[in-house]
């Protein structure tokens, strides 16, 4: 009887009711969402290009993404003989995400390819690089935002900018004069002054002669420095208190080691793969780039593209989430049937569909204006429509991803199902390169300053009147908010919140397909609106949302 009874608790862990994981395929194929929208904006000759980006990502990339956030970057600021070397060390599976995207153009394409479309098969890149891996994206984005602000100083980017475009990794710790391809970081943020830069304390004076293009030694402390073991740094410093911006080298001319001192290693939430530091400039020797006083305008060219990078990294983040959460309850039965078929879970999960879609239609949409910035209505929207794009995505994928964790159940919230990541990468987004406070004020004074900019982003928005009443009245309600200044600081989440909703939403009606964009509408701006996913009008067919957004596997030929 013993014998009997052990046989049968030993089969008891037999697997029954799980899905298969959704690994092993080509993320760019099997996304309708991300194929439309691509088309929408011009980039279909990148088609061929995006699918072998793709299969990479959802095969060896998903792997190594895994092995680079479980294997963190490991600091070590001297050497056996006592030598200060300031180094990071990465786990393989981290150069290999950062060599195969920087290869395949993440950083380069836009500036070496003029076609129409290179922004947006760019950010298709950069968006489905961040399903394998957020971590990473950080140096990339910078590296690929590093090239305006570089630019601003003719004889400094005629050496650094054509070692940035090379599509070549070199991950070694060496003079950037010996290597065929570069990365950049940034350091901004000092304990003091967070997002208000100006306060910086970083002072800078000549090494030799004064003047744009000229090395300068830097002497301070960076608060954050992210990615240190880039070969270049835009930096911050006073010049008389007059705040400037330099291009400091990890390795001086000579050969030897800039004192950039890092000090640690940032333990945080999330984005780990990342090294997040804390460094002093201890004379650092670094390039001037413009005139002494023009910091903030010369840094911010690059800041605009962090930023809007952040909105591609949130939409990835809610896309790797929302197919998440389809496939897993697409492969579960719960009370008798199928997950994914009960009402109230296909509400859910048509919901964050919805979010996802309508925050790529926007991502792209600014993808597209880049591409046409010789038109001084897509420049305008470019300059005001980032902050709305990085204020409202980076805030929604927050709940976005959470949501989906509890599609899965208990074993999302594990580390070894990527939703789990995916939740603690949410913030960093919202937090970096600006809070919301920070988007919102950014925006007051754009619109303030630039009354043609706040007239194209209107005419934008007019775009997708005609069609439903309730975006009319709510545009309409919209810009009578706008002309009200009497209290508009404390309302301006308020203003950036109907912005949002608006943009996306004209973008679905212009560009997008009519189920879709109405139910957003339907869903996003009538007055009975809620706030919760999963709370989508009876009337809308949630189920075709749902099948729209489920990943096509058989689309892969592997």
């Amino acid at each position: 009887m013993s014998e009997q009874f052990a046989d049968v608790t030993a089969q008891t862990h037999e697997v029954i009711n799980q899905p298969s994981p959704l690994e092993n395929y080509n993320a760019y194929t099997t996304d309708t969402l991300l194929r439309y929208w691509v088309t929408q904006f011009g980039g279909q000759w990148g088609e061929e290009h995006l699918s072998r980006f793709g299969h990479q990502v959802g095969h060896e990339l998903l792997a190594a993404g895994f092995e680079a956030n479980k294997h963190l970057p490991e600091f070590q600021s001297h050497d056996r003989f006592g030598q200060r070397i300031d180094r990071v060390d990465y786990h393989p599976a981290y150069h290999q995400l950062m060599s195969h995207a920087i290869e395949q153009g993440h950083c380069a394409l836009p500036w070496t390819d003029k076609r129409p479309g290179a922004h947006v098969v760019r950010g298709a890149m950069a968006y489905l690089h961040t399903q394998a891996d957020p971590g990473s994206g950080c140096p990339l984005t910078m590296t690929f935002a590093s090239i305006p602000a570089i630019s601003v100083q003719p004889d400094v980017a005629e050496r650094w900018v054509p070692k940035i475009l090379t599509k070549a990794y070199d991950g070694s710790n060496r003079p950037w004069f010996d290597k065929s391809g570069l990365t950049i970081g940034m350091a901004m943020t000092e304990k003091q002054g967070g997002s208000d830069v100006r306060a910086n304390t970083t002072r800078a004076v000549p090494v030799d002669q004064s003047g744009p293009g000229n090395l300068y030694s830097l002497v301070g402390h960076k608060w954050f420095c992210s990615a240190p073991m880039c070969d270049g740094f835009l930096v911050l410093a006073q010049v008389n208190d007059k705040l400037s911006c330099f291009l400091v080298p990890r390795w001086r001319e000579d050969g030897n080691k800039n004192p950039m001192h890092i000090q640690r290693l940032k333990s945080k939430l999330g984005n780990q793969s990342n090294a997040s530091s804390e460094v002093e400039f201890r004379g650092a020797h670094g390039w001037l780039l413009g005139e002494e006083g023009r910091g903030v305008a010369t840094i911010i060219q690059m800041v605009a593209l962090t930023r809007y990078d952040c909105m591609l990294g949130s939409t990835a983040l809610m896309a790797q989430a929302a197919k998440e959460a389809i496939w897993h309850t697409a492969g579960r039965n719960v009370f008798g049937k199928n997950l994914h078929q009960h009402p109230l879970m296909v509400n859910v999960l048509a919901d964050l569909a919805l979010e996802w879609e309508a925050a790529l239609a926007i991502s792209l949409r600014m993808s597209h204006a880049l591409d046409n910035r010789d038109n001084p209505a897509e420049a305008a929207l470019v300059r005001s429509a980032t902050s709305i794009g990085k204020y409202w995505i980076c805030k929604r994928a927050i709940q976005h991803t959470y949501e989906a964790m509890e599609c899965i159940g208990g074993v999302g919230y594990v580390d070894e199902n990527v939703t789990a990541r995916l939740y603690r990468e949410a913030p960093v987004n919202s937090i970096w390169e600006g809070s919301g406070n920070v988007q919102c004020l950014d925006l007051l004074r754009i619109l303030t300053r630039e009354p043609d900019t706040l007239n194209a982003l209107l005419a934008e928005l007019e775009k997708g009147c005609g069609e439903y009443t309730s975006f009319d009245r709510a545009l309409e309600k919209l810009k009578q908010q706008l002309a009200e200044q009497q209290g508009i600081e404390a309302r301006a989440r308020q203003l950036m919140e109907q912005l949002a909703l608006l943009w996306q939403a004209q973008t679905l009606i212009s560009y997008g397909e009519g189920f879709i964009a109405e139910a957003f509408v339907s869903a996003r701006l009538t007055s009975d609106r809620y706030h919760q996913y999963g709370t989508l009008p009876s009337a809308i067919d949630a189920g075709a949302i749902v099948e729209r957004a489920m990943p096509e596997l058989n689309s892969d030929a592997d």
